[in-house]
C-alpha cells in the first residue's frame, strides 16, 4: 500500500496559497476497501470507496480507473483493483493541475501539471474529460479562483467544452451542482470569469437557459461589473447578477437549479424595487407604505438590509430609506389605539412617513 497527497492541497502549495485550512485529499494505490477498513479507516461514499482517515479525518480513495456507460457524472463503472496505478489513476482526473501527486517531497507529475501552473493554463488531462459535464463548470470556477494568478482556458479544453454542449453532455448536470459550483465562484473576488468561460463555450444557455441575453448583465463584457463590489457575499452577488433580469425569469432560474430561498427572495426583491428605490424621493406617502410593507422590512430586518447593501452597490442613495425605516420601527404602539390596532398602526405609518417627505422636500 502506497497513499499519496494528491489534487488541490498539492497544486495550492505549488501556487504558494496553501494554508493550514487547505483540505488535503489522498489517493490509497495498492489496497483494497476491506485492508483499509481493516486498518480502522471508516468507509463513506456510495458510488465508490472513499475513506476517513482514523485520526485526521482526511479523506483516503483508492486509486481507481472509470468507465463511462451513461449520462451525466453519475454514469461511470469504477475498478478499484490493487492493480490500478497511480498514474492510471491521475489519468482520470479533469485538468493536469488537479493531477499532480506527492510522497515524502517527491512530485509525480505524469501529465505535465507543473508546466501549466507555470504558464496560467487551464488544460485538460485526456478526452476523458468530456465523459463528465460537472468539468466545463469546475474550469469555469476554477478561471474564477485563479485569475489573479491570469490563468487561461487552454483552446484544447475550450474546443472539448463546445463539443460536450453539442453533444449534450452538459444537459446531464443536476441542479443542485449548477448551484454550488455558481455559489462557490460567486464567492471569489472576481466571479466574472465563471460566467465568460460558460458563454464562450455556449454552456451558460443551457445551465441557465431562461435567462435575457439581451439583459445589461447577460453580455460578456458585463459580467465584470461583479469583480467591482466590495462585498464577497454570495447572495448579494446573485441579487446583482441577476438584477436586470425579469422577476418570472428570477423565478424559472431558482426553481431550475433549487436554489435556497433566501437567494431566490432576495434576488426577486432586487428586480422588483431597484427602480422604485432610485426615485424614492418622487414616491408617495402611500406608494412608499406600499414598499417597506412588500419587502417587509421591519420584520425580515437581516434581509432588509442586504437590499440596502445591494442598492448602494448599484449606486442608489439608502441613508434616508434606513432613516425612515428605523422611524416606522420605532412606532409606540402602547400609545395607540386599541380599538382598532392595526388601522392605528396603519394611519400611525402614513403619518410618519408624510411627515418624513415633507422634511426632505
Amino acid at each position: 500500500m502506497k497513499k499519496y497527497l494528491v489534487g488541490g492541497a498539492v497544486r495550492d502549495r505549488l501556487l504558494g496559497i496553501a494554508n493550514d485550512n487547505t483540505e488535503k485529499d489522498w489517493v490509497v494505490v495498492g489496497s483494497s476497501p476491506e485492508e483499509m477498513l481493516d486498518l480502522g479507516y471508516r468507509q463513506v461514499g456510495k458510488e465508490f470507496p472513499v475513506f476517513l482517515h482514523p485520526g485526521t479525518q482526511e479523506e483516503y480513495a483508492l486509486a481507481r480507473l472509470e468507465r463511462k456507460v451513461g449520462k451525466g457524472y453519475k454514469g461511470f463503472e469504477f475498478d478499484i483493483s490493487k492493480a490500478v496505478t497511480l498514474e492510471q489513476d491521475l489519468s482520470r482526473r479533469d485538468l493536469t493541475i488537479n493531477a499532480i501527486a506527492e510522497k515524502d517531497g517527491e512530485l509525480f507529475d505524469p501529465f505535465n501539471g507543473q508546466e501549466d501552473l507555470d504558464n496560467g493554463l487551464l488544460k485538460h488531462v485526456s478526452n476523458a474529460f468530456s465523459e463528465d459535464p460537472v468539468r466545463v463548470l469546475r474550469v469555469a470556477r476554477f478561471a474564477a479562483r485563479f485569475n489573479v494568478f491570469g490563468f487561461k482556458v487552454a483552446h484544447s479544453t475550450q474546443r472539448l467544452m463546445q463539443e460536450m454542449v453539442v453533444s449534450g453532455e452538459v444537459d446531464a448536470l443536476t441542479p443542485e451542482r449548477v448551484f454550488k459550483e455558481l455559489e462557490k465562484a460567486l464567492c471569489y473576488e472576481t466571479p466574472s470569469p465563471f460566467f465568460k468561460v460558460l458563454s464562450a463555450c455556449g454552456a451558460d444557455e443551457r445551465v441557465f437557459p431562461m435567462l435575457d441575453r439581451n439583459a445589461p448583465t447577460a453580455h460578456d463584457n458585463e459580467f465584470e461589473f461583479l469583480d467591482r463590489l466590495d462585498t464577497n457575499s454570495a447572495i448579494i452577488k446573485f441579487a446583482l447578477w441577476l438584477h436586470n433580469q425579469s422577476t418570472d425569469a428570477i423565478g424559472q432560474l431558482c426553481r431550475h437549479i433549487k436554489c435556497p430561498k433566501e437567494y431566490s427572495q432576495l434576488a426577486t426583491l432586487t428586480s422588483q424595487w431597484q427602480s422604485f428605490a432610485r426615485q424614492i424621493q418622487q414616491q408617495s406617502a402611500e406608494e412608499l407604505l406600499r414598499f417597506f410593507a412588500r419587502t417587509d422590512a421591519l420584520r425580515r430586518k437581516q434581509r432588509f438590509e442586504q437590499l440596502l447593501t445591494i442598492f448602494a452597490l448599484l449606486g442608489i442613495e439608502v441613508k434616508p430609506i434606513r432613516q425612515l425605516r428605523n422611524q416606522l420601527d420605532n412606532i409606540d404602539i402602547a400609545s395607540l389605539d386599541k380599538s382598532n390596532i392595526a388601522e392605528a398602526i396603519q394611519t400611525k405609518k402614513l403619518a410618519i412617513i408624510t411627515l418624513f417627505c415633507n422634511s426632505t422636500e
